[in-house]
């Protein structure tokens, strides 16, 4: 067991003031919630700035902490703005800050030197050294990646424990929808609809059905075609291995979902997780453990899958099992699995069922083509049939087309209007229906007036006495029972007592009038010290908008000709882009021993630098471990930094910026070529024009900027593996047998456009964008404004694709060509089609 061990909290999903009530009432150690437009679940419901401070006293009045979720990117031109809503989410006495964009981090600290900043999920915290890149940025708290699995999370514990440098509390979700891609890294909603996941605008494309085209032919896969919608987590399971591990918060995902499904999940959660931290502290074995956390699964399953649910899994906790994480047969909500239509009678199928059903039950059938209107209804009646275990499921008359319903198509059931009626009155009502322990002294004396104290053993303590001296009672003293009844009339408070002390001395005649008035002096004086328990240091104010409508100093300009940068991902782009006369070629390969004949194919040229990309995520495990190891020693002239652990493994090397750092403002620029010491940055994907200029203004040289100017943007960024989980029998790299060597992966989505898929060598898959996009049309004005280095990346192209499309930005660069006439020439010429990209806006 970690030395460290402690009860974690459960931190809820609010999405709104009725969910934030749900949680509470429900058991919440916490809840997190957005306030405004810079949190990335933009659709929720969310709260506004003046809600802040009604909505911290009524939290901390109950006892629960509020995590205030600013966690997307930020541009520059809304620093400012950004500034003025993160001091009054301080000065509201919020608990923390959930922040994605190391220039938010480093905005807190010049506001205030003490507020708590939680480095969120979308920092793609997969490693020991994500979470030392955290600490070094002053978080107080790292959101690991929900790809993380228990035997990389113990290797994260044991490196902090070893290097306190690497050491933070750790929050890991333990329930909800699962991103298909590494949160942060999803660039898909972006790529094809301009709105960025890491703006909180995603548009879940994952959620949508694609065919899988292997070599140029469909692969017939029957009615999966959801190749990229993972089923739902749920951690129940895995409870006591992730307490035992010692991690402080488990995280419920949901800011888009109901009340209901707040209030059910959370209830499931603090029951399990006390359960579970009473069997630990009591010393039972960890077989023991796992047995008990399988049924607190099942007792809950029922509860959990109605509340929202495309099919429960542990997700990557336990490893990577391609097969299972994907079933692929749907992306939406279903519930309940009752059982599969074996025939028909009149208004009613029948079924042999797998759960309960009763009359008012909602249901839903399942044809195998949930992107179309399915059929369902509420039950009218279910009665035994046939003798076979089976009943017949009776609906009211026309309530449902029956030639759209086939033997064989399952049945699910979506509403239990009893289950939402009990759920729902965990909450209503304006009276706390969740108590939290307090622990209280009384003393009564005769000749002193009566005296308590009180506190809630979170730091919180009051005191207060009540009416006139004691006098000695000549039938019924005070005595100890009585007096602990009286002072455990807490219902409707929010309290129950827990701890009691009572100290009587003479007989004391106590009124109950007096007991009660300073019971409720108590109540009224504990509930006052909670609400206003939490204060922050802020420094004085700044003039933001003047500061940052500056270009700060201290970098010594250049003025150098733009010059161009081939990013290629096969030895022959390699020898093609070296062929043409680049000079200085970026390279990441699926191999990861091609780094090194790169390297030695690019100094057979004189005056060549080969630089090596190494894997964009990194993970606490061995195997990747040897991946980063033969990059550095590959011979390079210097590393793409793409991941926390790229900083320092390849300390001392020339380093430069990925985009994957999410470059996009000059505080986070500031901040990797400053206090990183990269040599160059890449301007984050998630900017238009206007957005990257703001920044190009303000950052000291803007020829530290990179920007790509040709790309398939690379959409999906994920564990999950395309190749493994529909061209193999297997669960992961070890026994898939590398189909990804020997195929050509295309996902086609509705429109009919074929995204390749490509896997790197630590067996992640990256989707292509179909279409490529060029940034061509905006090249002046990017030069103006001090780029000087402009990226051509390439994906499957071609030696002689490379070489022409290099020849076409060639002459863009020297003036032989504008924007418009190298767009309308690539777009004349490419089967596809070439878009202008993100960048037009």
């Amino acid at each position: 067991m970690n030395p460290e061990f402690h009860k974690p909290e459960v931190l809820a999903p609010a999405g709104g003031w009725e969910c934030a009530k749900a949680a509470v009432e429900n058991g919440a150690d916490a809840i997190y919630f957005g306030v405004g437009r810079f949190n990335a679940r933009v659709r929720a419901d969310n709260f506004v700035a003046d809600d802040l401070p009604k909505l911290m006293r009524f939290l901390h009045r109950r006892g629960v902490r509020g995590y205030v979720t600013f966690n997307t990117l930020i541009f520059s031109d809304e620093l400012a703005e950004a500034a003025s809503e993160l001091r009054r989410i301080i000065e509201a006495g919020a608990d923390a800050a959930i922040v994605q964009d190391v220039g938010v981090a480093r905005l807190i600290r010049e506001i205030s030197p003490d507020f708590p900043v939680h480095a969120s999920t979308q920092m793609t915290i997969s490693s020991a050294a994500g979470v030392r890149f955290a600490r070094e940025l002053g978080a107080s708290l790292a959101v690991l990646s929900r790809e993380v699995n228990v035997r990389e999370l113990a290797a994260i514990v044991a490196r902090g424990n070893a290097d306190p440098a690497c050491a933070l509390p750790l929050e890991l979700f333990v329930h909800g929808a699962l991103c298909v891609a590494y949160s942060g890294q999803c660039l898909t909603s972006e790529s094809l609809g301009g709105r960025s996941a890491n703006r909180g605008e995603c548009a879940q494309a994952c959620r949508l059905p694609y065919e899988l085209i292997c070599d140029g032919e469909k692969v017939p896969l029957g009615a999966r075609r959801y190749l990229l919608s993972p089923r739902d987590l749920c951690g129940i399971e895995m409870l006591p291995e992730l307490m035992r591990l010692g991690v402080r918060s488990l995280k419920i995902e949901g800011r888009l979902k109901s009340p209901e499904y707040v209030a059910a999940i959370t209830r499931a959660y603090r029951d399990c997780v006390d359960r579970i931290h009473s069997m630990i502290t009591d010393g039972v074995p960890a077989e023991t453990l796992a047995a008990f956390a399988k049924q607190l699964r099942e007792r809950h399953g029922y509860a959990l899958e109605m509340a929202f649910s495309r099919g429960l899994h542990t997700g990557w906790l336990r490893g990577v099992n391609n097969r299972e994480l994907v079933h692929a047969r749907f992306g939406k909500k279903r519930g309940v699995f009752l059982g599969t239509v074996s025939g028909f009678g009149k208004d009613g199928v029948f079924v042999r069922l797998e759960a309960p059903l009763k009359s008012g039950d909602g249901v839903v059938f399942d044809a195998g083509t949930p992107e179309e209107k399915e059929e369902g209804g509420y039950v009218y009646g279910v009665e035994k049939a046939r003798g076979n275990g089976e009943v017949f499921v009776r609906f009211a008359r026309a309530g449902i087309r029956w030639e759209r319903v086939r033997r064989g198509d399952r049945l699910w059931k979506t509403a239990d209007p009893a289950l939402a009626s009990e759920i729902r009155e965990t909450f209503a009502g304006e009276q706390p229906r969740w108590a939290r322990k307090v622990n209280m002294r009384v003393v009564a004396e005769v000749g002193a007036p009566l005296r308590a104290s009180c506190d809630d053993a979170c730091g919180h303590e009051v005191s207060a006495e009540q009416g006139d001296p004691l006098v000695p009672a000549t039938n019924t003293p005070a005595t100890d029972a009585w007096l602990r009844e009286q002072f455990g009339r807490l219902g409707g408070t929010g309290y129950y007592l827990d701890g009691w002390e009572a100290a009587i001395s003479g007989a004391p005649l106590v009124p109950a009038s007096v007991a009660n008035k300073l019971r409720r002096a108590l109540v009224a004086r504990l509930d006052a010290a909670r609400e206003n328990s939490v204060k922050w240091t802020t420094y004085p104010k700044k003039n933001y908008a003047e500061k940052f409508a500056l270009r700060n100093s201290g970098f010594e300009n250049e003025s150098s000709p733009p010059a161009l940068i081939p990013v290629v991902r096969e030895l022959a782009q390699l020898e093609a882009a070296l062929a043409f006369g680049a000079r200085t070629i970026y390279a990441e390969f699926e191999n990861p021993r091609d780094y090194k004949t790169a390297a030695e194919r690019a100094h057979a040229v004189p005056g060549a630098e080969f630089w090596a990309q190494p894997p964009r995520v990194f993970k606490q495990a061995d195997d990747e471990a040897g991946i980063l190891r033969l990059v550095r020693e590959c011979g390079a002239d210097g590393f793409l930094v793409r991941a926390h652990e790229h900083l320092y493994a390849f300390a001392g090397a020339r380093l430069r910026g990925d985009f994957s750092l999410n470059v996009a403002n000059h505080l986070t620029a500031g901040h990797f070529l400053r206090e990183r010491g990269l040599e160059r940055v890449t301007a984050s994907y998630d900017m238009n024009l206007e957005q990257l200029r703001a920044m190009l203004a303000r950052v000291p040289a803007p020829e530290k900027i990179e920007v790509t100017l040709h790309q398939h943007m690379p959409m999906f960024h994920m564990e999950h593996c395309v190749f493994c989980t529909f061209l193999s029998e297997g669960k992961d790299f070890r026994d898939c047998g590398r189909p990804c060597e020997k195929h050509v992966v295309r996902l086609r989505d509705r429109t009919g456009l074929e995204h390749l898929v490509k896997a790197d060598a630590g067996c992640r898959n990256t989707v292509y964008n179909a279409r490529a996009q060029t940034g061509a049309e905006f090249f002046d004005e990017l030069r103006d404004a001090g780029v000087r280095f402009f990226r051509v990346e390439f994906v499957d192209e071609t030696p002689e694709l490379v070489t022409e499309i290099l020849a076409r930005y060639r002459d863009l660069l020297a003036g032989k060509i504008d924007g418009n006439a190298l767009w309308r020439g690539l777009r004349l010429e490419s089967k596809l089609g070439v878009t202008r990209g993100t960048l037009k806006g």
